[in-house]
């Protein structure tokens, strides 16, 4: 007589098999929502720290402070509400006296910078240096000269604060 012995088999049950491709289907699917949630923050982060309000912020700060930096503290002019600033600067190495002037304000939602030449007052440019502007106020103590810069492009806002010694005499 023949007989099988089916009780020692080593496979597995097509049940078995259906609940590990279930059980695994469960921790792909969970592994991708983790992933997909880490690749969504990484961008928002990205976007924050490298936006065009931020690149915008970062060229206002060095353009006020290489300008205030160079100018003479003792001929720094402040309108009373703090809307514009005005520094006098030498325009070159060689010269003798503040022959140049940068005046800093807002026009519109933009922030301008306005150059110029001392005596005769004569306009020789202006810049646009950034947009957005929501507002942007100009303070002075002592030799140093603060600005308070409020970006806004509708879905966010950003403070750019600083300030700057004038170096010369």
């Amino acid at each position: 007589m023949n007989t099988r012995n089916t009780s020692n088999r080593k496979a597995m049950t097509i049940i078995e098999v259906m609940a590990a491709v279930i059980l695994l289907g469960v921790a792909i699917l969970g592994l991708g929502m983790v992933l997909a949630d880490s690749q969504r923050g990484y961008n928002e982060i990205y976007n924050k720290a490298y936006s065009q309000l931020v690149q915008d912020g970062h060229i206002a700060r060095r353009t006020f402070d290489r300008l205030v930096r160079k100018a003479s503290a003792s001929n720094i002019t402040l309108d009373d509400a703090g809307a514009w600033v005005q520094v006098q600067y030498y325009a070159s190495a060689e010269s003798t006296e503040l022959d140049r002037y940068g005046r800093f304000f807002v026009d519109a939602d933009e922030l301008k910078i306005e150059h110029g030449t001392v005596d005769p007052a004569v306009v020789l440019s202006t810049q646009t240096i950034c947009s957005n502007v929501s507002s942007c106020v100009f303070s002075r103590l002592g030799k140093a000269v603060q600005m308070v810069l409020v970006l806004d492009d509708g879905s966010r806002s950003l403070t750019v604060v600083t300030s700057a010694t004038a170096h010369n005499q």
